[in-house]
């Protein structure tokens, strides 16, 4: 049978007999890729798949609730890595405003009125339930009570 290029590392290979079609190298890290590309290729065409892989990861963080808080605590090296890489996604996206839950920058309150709120895209990056809009001022004609 004819050598093969690896699809992982590259390596020169001889295909197994059985699997014609073998398109890794029988190393550990080459098979591993292998899976890791199937899993992906299957979670993008296959929705029952995928379901089932956030059924039981959610089911696994059911289990071990304290898990990342641990990790955290015990790799100060990583949580310090995922920060520079955090501050470094957000400086190429060129952040004008970065949302954060319940922010406001308003001294005063937004006047009482009928408006318009028009979703609007832009590069900034919102957390939690933060909503980027466009506020209109249909009428400010409605007086307050009191």
């Amino acid at each position: 049978m004819a050598s093969k290029r690896c699809a992982a590392c590259g390596a020169v290979f001889e295909p197994r007999p059985q699997s014609p079609k073998q398109g890794f190298c029988p190393a550990p890290a080459c098979q591993r890729e292998r899976r890791r590309r199937w899993q992906r290729d299957r979670r993008q065409s296959d929705p029952a798949y995928r379901e089932n892989q956030a059924r039981a990861q959610q089911a696994w963080a059911d289990q071990n609730v304290g898990y990342w808080h641990q990790y955290r605590e015990a790799h100060p090296d990583y949580v310090e890595r995922n920060r520079q890489l955090q501050r470094g996604r957000d400086s190429s996206r060129r952040l004008r405003i970065l949302a954060k839950m319940d922010a406001s920058t308003r001294e005063t309150p937004v006047a009482s009125g009928t408006y318009r709120l028009i979703p609007a895209t832009g590069e900034d990056l919102a957390k939690m339930n933060a909503w980027t809009v466009q506020i209109t001022v249909i009428s400010d004609s409605y007086a307050a009570s009191g």
